[in-house]
């Protein structure tokens, strides 16, 4: 019995295409500032700008999971990665939150890419689901990131 599935390649999808512009215009954005200090205050104000415009679960979880970063890892830069607000270390992202409806999710995710020190034999975790963020979840958050920056 042989099947035969037709199935086009149909190219990135909408959210896709979406967080591809904004990219665009978020290193075009950044190319126009002056100062180091003027853009490291102009990119925390776009990182607070875009959770203040998620819904509001999203929003509550990105306000939580910014106030932990920040905290946690002092030396991490916010700046918006794709039109989600993130965290770099000497340019370089380290972590993000992506919210639910960024992509029509069924939950938030906090990530972290290849740059995060979160190595752990051949294989490890390096996104999580949020659906609300509790006080042990952020004890947990600030864990990771401090060892992701360590």
């Amino acid at each position: 019995m042989s099947s035969t599935k037709t199935s086009a390649y149909e190219g990135f999808t909408a959210q896709e295409r979406a967080a591809m512009k904004e990219h665009a215009q978020e290193r075009k954005k950044a190319a126009r500032r002056a100062s180091q200090a003027e853009k490291a205050a102009e990119a925390e104000r776009d990182v607070l700008a875009k959770i203040a415009e998620m819904q509001d679960s999203d929003r509550a979880m990105a306000e939580r999971v910014h106030a932990v970063v920040t905290a946690a890892a002092p030396v991490l830069a916010p700046k918006l990665w794709y039109g989600m607000p993130a965290y770099a270390l000497d340019g370089k992202i380290v972590c993000f939150f992506q919210s639910a409806a960024k992509f029509k999710a069924r939950y938030a995710t906090l990530g972290f890419s290849d740059q995060a020190r979160l190595d752990d034999g051949p294989m490890w975790p390096a996104g999580f689901a949020l659906t609300e963020v509790t006080p042990e979840v952020e004890t947990r958050i600030a864990a990771l990131v401090e060892r992701a920056v360590s």
